[in-house]
């Protein structure tokens, strides 16, 4: 869910991994002017309409694996189809998603996504006037955290089924530094400028969907 400069951890310690072996081949390079994806800025209303667990796991699906019908992401959430084809009108009526054309035939109507991120503003988290985006803004940064959780473990139960080479080239670090404000934003920009400048690499035989899940946050303590 950008998808908001989508905040780092820090490296407990990260141990060095065994590589497999095979012959040195030419790293691609990130593009000198990392390409932005199309980013939804949300606002207290837009907030509103997503900060709901199902839809968000919808538009997350639609964007990672592109167009469906409420009945295909039903089937993959595990949810009835008269919820997410409710679901979907909502993210319609709120900007998220629209109707894919070429898609389907007759009254079959498939979806997709109009933008490739979220970006959140976490003024919208301190409006003492209006405590429904509060709770919204909550509701929303508390299913992310679930999410990036699910993902995770899903990797590990899984890992045992991918190439040593995916085994070999996957993370879970985390990270403590002494910032300012000022110096952990610019970190997380330069981090999400670096990740954006591999968008547009050449697709290689052995390319796959690679998530990337970033946290930042203070702590009080000393590191």
């Amino acid at each position: 869910m950008p998808e908001k400069p989508e905040k780092n951890a820090e490296p407990a310690q990260s141990q060095p991994r065994p590589q497999p072996q095979a012959q040195p081949q030419p790293r691609s390079q990130p593009s000198a002017e990392p390409k932005q994806p199309t980013v939804r800025t949300l606002d207290a209303r837009s907030l509103r309409g997503l900060a709901h667990p199902l839809r968000m796991r919808m538009l997350a699906a639609l964007r990672h694996e592109g167009p469906a019908t409420a009945s295909q992401l039903a089937e993959q959430l595990g949810e009835s189809s008269g919820a997410t084809s409710y679901h979907l009108r909502q993210l319609a009526a709120h900007g998220f998603v629209e109707d894919a054309p070429g898609h389907g035939k007759g009254r079959e109507r498939w979806w997709q996504a109009i933008h490739q991120g979220t970006a959140f503003d976490e003024t919208l988290m301190y409006d003492e006037s209006d405590p429904q985006t509060r709770g919204a803004a909550d509701a929303f940064l508390h299913e992310i955290a679930t999410i990036h959780t699910q993902e995770l473990n899903t990797w590990l139960g899984d890992s045992h089924n991918w190439p040593r080479e995916w085994r070999s080239s996957t993370d879970m670090s985390d990270f403590t530094l002494r910032l300012t404000p000022a110096q952990a934003t610019e970190l997380i920009h330069k981090m999400h400028d670096l990740v954006n400048g591999y968008r547009d690499l050449p697709q290689a035989e052995d390319t796959e969907t690679v998530r990337f899940h970033t946290h930042a946050f203070p702590r009080r303590g000393h590191a």
